[in-house]
């Protein structure tokens, strides 16, 4: 088992990393200083895989659990499925020093963690995230949120979790789209902070792909370290952290116009980084060898480039503008100079990001 410490002060966080580690949920809990109830919040499909032993493990350490299950799909990540979870939680007695403990994907943790930040104005939160993209990303450094019709986690809160569980076995599961999915948030890492993973990536993305443990274990960790270092320099992202948001700008407009079911987010991201890498070289950030790393890269792992050619890059600009990462009006671009170095970037005229996003729906690579 690996550990890397989230450094967050009184809020510091141990995230550990291997395989089995499920069946020691538990006694890993049991170390905290915990109330012996515990909500499980999971979806059906993850439930019926991996809940059992989570539950099992829990109550071998003097837990008592209960189950909570949400739908699976963004759809769900919502103020109502979180008043679902409340009502679990007030009906099994849960005060303020029993956890909520989020298995699953990025909806559950993100779902799962905002009821736990708002639940008696916060209960501790554990994370068990089950795919490459939550164990690389959004179960670390504290973001929960649920959606709105009007845009992708627009409410929420940062919240730091007490533990995250991230089992690499749970990842030979994963159906080839999540695993791809995943790798756009890991090749994220590389382009913002790692030229060296960066170039690992390159490299080694068919055993990646293949489920290799050794490989998949080190993506994961990498992944972690990179993300922990952003996040102790800026935990409520005032400035340094946004460089996190590299793809998300497009990504989420993607999503949000094609209501969550045309891509799964590591899709929408993907063409996002191809769009943000696109608009640097425009811009004359970034030269043209940097962009094709990229890009190449994206492609060799599966991932979409193109924006689907059906949605207006106006509108997608009205999209930006009302994601939470705009500010004072202006869309933030997070943009690459090289591979392993961005800027965080607005005051972009409107025809260079038009210029761009049809740039992008036109990739044919």
């Amino acid at each position: 088992m690996k550990n890397v410490l989230i450094s967050l002060g009184q809020r510091s966080y141990n995230i550990a990393i291997g395989s089995g580690i499920l069946d020691r949920a538990g006694a890993l809990l049991a170390e905290l200083p915990l109330g012996k109830k515990a909500l499980l919040v999971t979806n059906p499909a993850v439930g019926d895989l991996y809940a059992a032993r989570v539950e099992n493990s829990l109550a071998q350490a003097g837990f008592r659990v209960f189950r909570a299950q949400i739908p699976d799909g963004e759809q769900y990540k919502s103020l109502q499925s979180a008043a679902t979870l409340y009502d679990r939680a007030f009906a099994a007695g849960l005060d303020r020093s029993c956890p909520v403990v989020a298995l699953g994907g990025g909806v559950v943790g993100d779902l799962g963690g905002f009821a736990a930040a708002t639940y008696m104005r916060g209960v501790p939160l554990v994370q068990i995230p089950t795919t490459l993209l939550a164990q690389v990303d959004s179960s670390v450094g504290g973001k929960v949120a649920v959606n709105h019709p009007r845009g992708k986690n627009i409410i929420g809160a940062f919240y730091q979790p007490v533990l995250v569980l991230s089992d690499t076995e749970t990842l030979r599961t994963l159906a080839g789209r999540e695993v791809r999915s995943g790798l756009a948030e890991v090749i994220k890492y590389g382009v913002i902070r790692d030229g060296r993973f960066f170039g690992w990536l390159e490299k080694n993305i068919g055993k990646v792909l293949a489920l290799d443990p050794e490989a998949l274990a080190h993506v994961v960790e990498t992944s972690c370290r990179v993300k922990a270092a952003v996040v102790e320099e800026d935990e409520t992202e005032q400035g340094t952290r946004a460089i996190l948001n590299l793809g998300h700008t497009v990504g989420h407009a993607v999503e949000s116009l094609t209501y969550y079911t045309d891509c799964n987010h590591g899709e929408a991201v993907a063409m996002g980084m191809a769009t943000a890498t696109r608009l640097a070289v425009q811009l004359g950030l970034c030269q043209a060898g940097e962009e094709k790393r990229v890009n190449e890269l994206l492609h060799k792992a599966g991932l979409p480039l193109q924006i689907p050619g059906k949605l207006d890059p106006h509108e997608m600009i009205k999209a930006m503008a009302r994601d939470k990462k705009a500010y004072g009006g202006e869309i933030t671009f997070i943009l690459p100079k090289t591979v392993g170095e961005v800027i965080i970037k607005n005051n972009i005229s409107e025809t260079d990001i038009v210029k761009a996003v049809q740039a992008c729906q036109g990739q044919n690579l």
